[in-house]
C-alpha cells in the first residue's frame, strides 16, 4: 500500500458545477472537481504529476461571466463561480480540437481518443489529407524506447518530465517555431548521442504513444500487443535501497513493460533506467 503523507487542512471552496452545489479543497482545479463529481471531461495533455501546460485545449469548460472558455486542467475553482461542462459551446470547441488533432496526428494509440471522436461527432478527415504534418518513420535508434513523432501532439509533457520538473537531464526540448515546432533532442541528433539517461520518465507521461517502450512497439508491429490480456502487479524495485514501486505489466507470463504508481510520495511515477528497463533477468529461465 502506498503511504499518503499528511498535509495541512485546506479550506473548502464552494461553487456551482452544472447547476449543482459543489465543494472542493482550496487549490483544486475545475478538472479535479469534475472528476470528484464523476463527470467525464476529456483531456489529453493533463498529467497528474506535472504542472498543467494548457496545450491540448480539449478539457475546456464554460464559466459564467467569462469571455472565453477555460481549460479545466489549470483553472482553479473559485468561490461563487458557476461552471458548465457540457454546453453546445464546449462540445463545439472539443469537436474542433479533436478534428484538428486527428487530421494532423496519428491518435491510434491515444487512450480513449477514438471514443471521444465518436462522442463529440468529430470528423477527422474534415481538413483533408494535406493537414498531415510529418509522415516520418518511427525513430528506432536504441533497444529501450521508440520515438514516433507522427503521434506527437506537442503537449510538452516529455520536455517537462525530462527537464526542470523531474529528471533535470534536459535531453528533450522543442525545436523549430510555429508550424515547424517539434520535439527533438539536442541538435536533432540521434538519441544515443544526446544527454538522455534512458530513465523512460518521458514515456511514463506521454499521452499518445509517441514515446513507447521498444517491447510494446515490436509487439504492436507483430500484432501481439493485447492490453486486455495483461495483468499488473506492483512490487518494490530491488536494485537499490530507495524502494521505488514498480508496476509490472505481464502478458503471456512475460513482463512487457514496467511503469510506476504516480501516487507514490517518493518517486511520483518516476524511475531510473534499471527500474524501468532492467527486468530481463527476471524472465531468464535458463
Amino acid at each position: 500500500m502506498t503511504a499518503i503523507p499528511l498535509q495541512p487542512p485546506r479550506r473548502l471552496v464552494e461553487f456551482t458545477l452544472d447547476g449543482a452545489a459543489t465543494r472542493v479543497p482550496e487549490g483544486a482545479t475545475l478538472l479535479d472537481a469534475c472528476r470528484a463529481a464523476g463527470k467525464d471531461v476529456p483531456t489529453l495533455c493533463e498529467g497528474d504529476t506535472l504542472t498543467p501546460k494548457n496545450a491540448c485545449r480539449v478539457c475546456v469548460v464554460e464559466v459564467e461571466g467569462a469571455r472565453t472558455l477555460a481549460p479545466a486542467c489549470s483553472r482553479a475553482a473559485e468561490p461563487g463561480m458557476s461552471v458548465h461542462t457540457d454546453t453546445e459551446r464546449t462540445r463545439h470547441s472539443r469537436r474542433l480540437v479533436l478534428e484538428l488533432l486527428a487530421s494532423s496526428v496519428d491518435l491510434s494509440t491515444t487512450p480513449r481518443a477514438a471514443a471521444w471522436i465518436v462522442e463529440y461527432g468529430a470528423e477527422p478527415g474534415r481538413f483533408g489529407a494535406d493537414a498531415a504534418r510529418l509522415n516520418e518513420e518511427p525513430k528506432v535508434d536504441n533497444d529501450l524506447y521508440v520515438r514516433d513523432y507522427d503521434k506527437c501532439i506537442l503537449c510538452y509533457k516529455c520536455v517537462d518530465a525530462c527537464g526542470e520538473q523531474w529528471q533535470n537531464t534536459f535531453a528533450i526540448a522543442v525545436a523549430g517555431r510555429g508550424f515547424d515546432a517539434r520535439i527533438a533532442v539536442e541538435h536533432d541528433a540521434p538519441l544515443t548521442d544526446s544527454a538522455c539517461v534512458y530513465c523512460g520518465n518521458c514515456i511514463e507521461v506521454c499521452p499518445t504513444g509517441a514515446l513507447s517502450f521498444k517491447s510494446e512497439f515490436d509487439m504492436r508491429a507483430a500484432g501481439t500487443w493485447d492490453e486486455s490480456a495483461q495483468s499488473e502487479t506492483t512490487t518494490v524495485c530491488a536494485y537499490c535501497g530507495v524502494g521505488c514501486n514498480l508496476t509490472l505489466h505481464v502478458q503471456d507470463n512475460e513482463i512487457v513493460k514496467v511503469t510506476s504508481p504516480h501516487d507514490n510520495p517518493v518517486t511520483h511515477g518516476n524511475l531510473c533506467i534499471k527500474g524501468r528497463f532492467g527486468y530481463q533477468h527476471v524472465q531468464n529461465r535458463d
